[in-house]
Formats: structure tokens, sequence, C-alpha cells
């Protein structure tokens, strides 16, 4: 299988997720995400908690998965994903770039929220969303709750419309746990545990 076709980032299997080291997670759940039904359906996914809980080991794992099962997949940084509809809409090319973005079954946008969208970007994103509703499925990434996306976005307004079609047909995921990359440092004693850095009431299934 070539991981080429999605651009991930690096490879990641599900059977190599520690599920005993993040218990807030429903191993059965997952497994059946593999599944890829909810692809089938053009349903959601959101993965949401603290940087290094294994979110995007969790979406890139999906997303070889549904290559697997012979769905087109694409993995792009929320970040990225931005600045390309943000180049296409000053050039012209918005339209087809929407297009171009909603060709894969699959669109897995990871890391929301670590960086500040620039002006215009919620409506960009807004209109990224609706192109894809109830036609392709969308895996997100993000270590902010979804109260939160108004400020992520600086337009509550407009946020609230693309979580309204997001959550619609949608399973939310949120992990509470301590980040793989510090655990390490935390038993050595270099680190003094905090609390935790994401507090979300959203239940597991919308």
């Amino acid at each position: 299988m070539s991981s080429k076709l999605a651009q991930f980032p690096f490879v990641r299997e599900l059977d190599g997720f520690d599920f005993d080291a993040q218990p807030s997670l429903d191993q059965g759940q997952i497994r059946e995400l593999a599944t890829c039904r909810w692809i089938a359906h053009g349903d959601t996914v959101l993965f949401l908690g603290p940087p290094g809980t294994g979110k995007t080991h969790l979406a890139v794992s999906l997303g070889r998965e549904a290559i697997r099962q012979n769905y087109n997949v694409q993995f792009v940084t929320a970040a990225t994903l931005v600045a390309m509809l943000a180049k296409a809409h000053a050039d012209g090319s918005l339209d087809k770039q929407l297009t171009t973005l909603s060709r894969p079954k699959l669109l897995i946008i990871d890391e929301l929220g670590y960086l500040p969208f620039e002006a215009n970007a919620a409506h960009l994103f807004f209109q990224l969303v609706s192109r894809r509703y109830e036609k392709g499925s969308i895996l997100i990434t993000s270590n902010r709750s979804v109260g939160e996306w108004g400020s992520v976005f600086g337009d509550p307004v407009v946020a609230t419309a693309i979580l309204d079609r997001l959550l619609h047909h949608s399973t939310v995921i949120t992990i509470r746990g301590d980040s793989y990359r510090l655990r390490e440092k935390r038993r050595s004693g270099l680190l003094q545990k905090t609390g935790p850095a994401l507090e979300t009431n959203e239940t597991a299934n919308q």
C-alpha cells in the first residue's frame, strides 16, 4: 500500500497504538471506526485532546485502513489546508481547489487549532465543509474543544455553521490523557504533571 497517495507524515498502524496508556479511549469504538462504515456513509470523525495523546496516530491509522478498503484518502494539516484555500481564493481558482479537495472519499485535517487562522479562513473552511457535506467524510484532529472553535476561526457565527454540518453525522472522541512524548520525562521527574489541558462536554457519539 502506498502512503504517498494520502501524503501521510509518517506510517502508523492501529495495532501499534498503546490503548493502555489512554484509558479514556474505547478500543472497541476505534476498532469499529476501522471498519470504515462511517466513510461509506459520508460521516465525520473528530479526535479532540491535548497535544501528544495519539490523535494523529489514530488519524493516520484509520486513513491507511481506508486505503486498504479502496477509498481515496487525502491527509493535510489545517494550516496547510487554509493556506491552499487562501491562495486559490486570491488567484481566482477557489472553485477548482474546492472541487479537488472534494474528490477524496476521506479528507483528514490534522492539527486544527494549533495555529491561529488568518482573516477569511473561516469562510473558506466553511465552503469546503459545505462542498463535502453528506458526500465525503472528514476526519479532524484538534487540541481545542468544539466550544473553542469560534476563537480558533475568529468568527463564532461561521464556526457554528461549520460545526452544524460537521456534527450532523459524526463521532466525537475526546482523549483525556497524558502526552506520550512527555510521559517519560514526567516519570524521570524532569516535568511535573499539570492538570488536563482540554476539558470538553462532547459525548462520544453525536
